[in-house]
């Protein structure tokens, strides 16, 4: 190739990476290779850290990043084994919550949620966690029948005490339910109690339900799809799925693994790296 054609090319190349459209949603950057595989992130009130943790396969590391998605310390949680840790919460008393409850096959029976207290005075190094394990009061068999299998949770948040997760369906004829259930926020072992049902939508390239979150003002639900995010406001004491809804479509499909709020107008979003896409950390304004 001659070197004109080569500078065209070249050109080209670096209009069309300029030009990646992201929706509604604004890149801030794209993350580390250390969490290329992120599957949640958390916020507390008592610093600006961004914390984030990779599902299965990967380290026992709690990761804390900056606003613009660079890794500034690691915790590693020495008394925990990362399973399939699939989501992230947290509380305004500066505790972050692990939930280690992905669950592909539907068989799990060592379900958990592992608590970080006081996250923000914690140092790169070790640590230790507090352990909450559960089953689900209505899963009899593991796995149960394939169009049965609505078990796998990649979402929760905590709320008043208890924590609330939000299955990932992966039933045969798919039709977009997740369910919702109820685990106290304490150390112990204790039965999910199912306490409502959604249906998202029904196409099983985007409706699986994969983050979740509540404002520090307790007011406001939000639920993530690869692209999509649902948003419940209106409701009732924990009745999050009787409130009003509202659909947004972001225009923007990837493998999306968590949410949580920046503050009263703004999510942070990430997507997990998946060859020369997604891996990034994004903003979504609240209109």
């Amino acid at each position: 190739m001659n070197r004109i054609k080569t500078t065209v090319l070249f050109i080209f190349i670096a209009i069309a990476g300029s030009c990646q459209k992201y929706g509604d949603l604004v890149k801030i950057n794209q993350l580390s290779t250390a969490i290329q595989e992120i599957s949640g992130i958390a916020k507390i009130p008592q610093d600006d850290y961004i914390y984030a943790i990779n599902d299965s396969g990967n380290d026992n590391i709690l990761y804390a990043l900056d606003e613009t998605g660079d890794v500034v310390k690691e915790i590693k949680l020495v008394n925990t084994v990362n399973i399939d840790w699939e989501a992230m919460a947290s509380d305004k008393d500066g505790n972050v919550y692990i939930g280690d409850f992905g669950n592909n096959r539907n068989d799990r029976k060592d379900l958990a949620i592992y608590k970080v207290s006081n996250v923000f005075d914690q140092q790169s190094g070790n640590a230790t966690a507090i352990k909450t394990t559960f089953s689900f009061e209505d899963q009899k068999k593991f796995p149960p029948k394939k169009d049965k299998r609505n078990f796998d949770v990649e979402a929760f948040f905590y709320f008043n005490q208890n924590f609330y997760l939000f299955t990932k369906n992966r039933a045969k004829n798919f039709d977009g339910t997740t369910k919702l259930y109820k685990v106290p926020a304490t150390a112990g072992a204790y039965e999910a109690k199912l306490i409502g049902t959604y249906e998202t939508c029904n196409d099983d390239n985007d409706c699986f339900v994969t983050g979740a979150a509540i404002n520090p003002e307790n007011d406001t639900v939000v639920l993530l799809t690869y692209d999509k995010l649902f948003f419940f406001k209106n409701f009732e004491g924990d009745n999050f799925l009787e409130g009003d809804v509202e659909k947004i479509q972001l225009e923007h499909r990837s493998q999306k693994e968590g949410v949580c709020f920046k503050n009263k107008t703004t999510l942070f979003i990430i997507d997990e790296g998946r060859g020369r896409s997604g891996g990034n950390l994004y903003e979504y304004p609240l209109k």
